[in-house]
């Protein structure tokens, strides 16, 4: 059986190895994209896999873990529009902003050109992504931060002692400085005992309104290098410090990268920034 599409080239075929046969399943496209920077190798990097239906949750894991960056998204076109799901080298999560960035990067400008709009049915809800020039709006919804203790293995892990901490979806800890954030050499073991899926360091910045970095060993991530779904929270928090419904962002990570952050109201946040094409790829393996 063989399939070709815009999205999907598919090949079945019977082999022979010493004496017994096998099916065999080849080809699939996959786009590797830098998220939130507009230079190739920095920002955050994404593969992104476009198919006619799904393969298995064994398959698109095992994937994940050959791609080793930090998000691999996987998008099927059904009845209802696109349906989106992520997954780190360790396992799905519910949500991911460079991954749903780069998603909508690789359908507005290779499946839907002409449109300025998509949205993805997620394990988050339906999330919409407007293309506005150069920039990929993505409308996200915030988590609320629950203020709790600051405890020593908190200092144990990050080596420097927060002011706050917060939790959310995932662990938000507040600086003094841009500099703590930026030397901070976790142990991330210390990070695998304390609280959130993510854990979230940062300070007010030195030339944007707030500078982080984003660790998630409990994901088989040492340092996610920009993290959308964080600043759903990073950026929320800023935004009542400051009193200010924009916030400029920077990720502190080795490769970097800005976040235009809007408040929606309503439990809602608007999290943009660009996305470049590094590489097309085709996966042969058996999916």
């Amino acid at each position: 059986m063989v399939h070709c599409g815009d999205d999907l080239a598919v090949v079945e075929y019977i082999v022979e190895l010493d004496g017994l046969l096998f099916w065999e399943v080849l080809s699939l496209k996959q786009y590797i994209v830098d998220a939130f920077t507009n230079e190739p190798f920095s920002g955050n990097p994404a593969a992104i896999c476009v198919m006619d239906e799904w393969p298995s949750d064994l398959s698109m894991m095992k994937l994940a873990m050959e791609n080793n960056l930090s998000e691999t998204a996987f998008i099927v076109r059904e009845s209802t529009g696109y349906h989106l799901r992520w997954f780190t080298p360790g396992t799905e999560v519910e949500l991911c902003g460079h991954a749903t960035l780069a998603a909508s990067f690789v359908i507005l400008n290779f499946y839907e050109q002409g449109s300025d709009m998509v949205q993805f049915h997620t394990l988050s809800g339906v999330l919409t992504v407007h293309k506005k020039g150069n920039l990929y709006e993505m409308d996200f919804p915030t988590y609320e931060l629950k203020e709790i203790p600051v405890t020593d293995l908190m200092e144990q892990a990050f080596g420097v002692r927060p002011i706050k901490a917060f939790l959310g979806l995932d662990l938000v800890c507040i600086f003094e400085t841009e500099e703590q954030v930026r030397q901070m050499r976790p142990d991330q073991s210390a990070l695998m005992q304390i609280e959130g899926r993510i854990q979230n360091v940062t300070a007010r910045g030195n030339k944007t309104d707030c500078i982080s970095r984003s660790f998630a060993p409990k994901l088989s991530i040492d340092e996610d290098p920009v993290c959308g779904s964080a600043h759903c929270q990073i950026a929320d928090y800023w935004s009542d410090e400051l009193g200010k419904d924009e916030i400029y962002a920077f990720q502190a990570s080795k490769r970097g990268g800005y976040l235009n952050c809007r408040m929606l109201g309503n439990g809602r946040i608007a999290i943009s920034g660009e996305a470049v094409l590094v590489a097309i790829t085709e996966v042969i393996a058996k999916l």
